[in-house]
């Protein structure tokens, strides 16, 4: 596949959780993913934790913002974000609360977020703040400016990089 460095595959402007996600997790990732590099559609890292989230809070349903996609949002405007992981992330979080932006973005009143991780039965709170507000805005301008950028991102020391679908392309011989 041919990456045109110029060009996001992603509108630029339109940042969704996953955007968010792998700039916390990798900012190359990111970078890649939006110029069209999309190899997490053959993981089974990615196929599991798919598993987990339709077989988990089968009651609940996705809100689809359109740039992002909300695995369910409770009364009192609490968003909640499913994870097939055995520990909790800064992505994760990270991506809570960029919901949360643009759910108010959207004239709603947010509380907070939880993210599940169902395999070990445990929650995480995500505060919803001016501090998370002002988290939320800077890691969206940082997302925007991977996206924009003319060249990748340096890739992680390759310990960091254990179960990316990206391994191939950033070591890859």
């Amino acid at each position: 596949m041919s990456l045109d460095p110029d060009l996001p595959a992603d509108d630029e402007t339109a940042v969704g959780g996953v955007h968010i996600k792998y700039l916390v997790h990798c900012p190359r990732q990111l970078w890649l993913y939006a110029r069209g590099y999309r190899p997490e559609q053959q993981s089974d890292a990615v196929a599991f934790g798919k598993a987990v989230d339709d077989t988990t809070f089968t009651r609940r349903r996705d809100v689809d913002l359109g740039e992002a996609k909300i695995d369910w949002v409770t009364a009192g405007a609490v968003v909640h974000e499913t994870k097939s992981s055995r520990a909790p992330a800064p992505a994760h979080s990270a991506q809570v609360r960029h919901y949360c932006l643009l759910l108010e973005r959207r004239g709603i009143t947010v509380r907070g977020g939880v993210v599940h991780y169902p395999l070990i039965r445990r929650t995480t709170d995500v505060v919803w703040d001016d501090q998370a507000r002002a988290e939320a805005a800077d890691t969206e301008a940082r997302a925007q400016a991977v996206i924009v950028a003319t060249t990748a991102p340096d890739r992680l020391l390759r310990g960091k990089c254990r179960g990316c679908s990206y391994l191939d392309y950033c070591w890859g011989d």
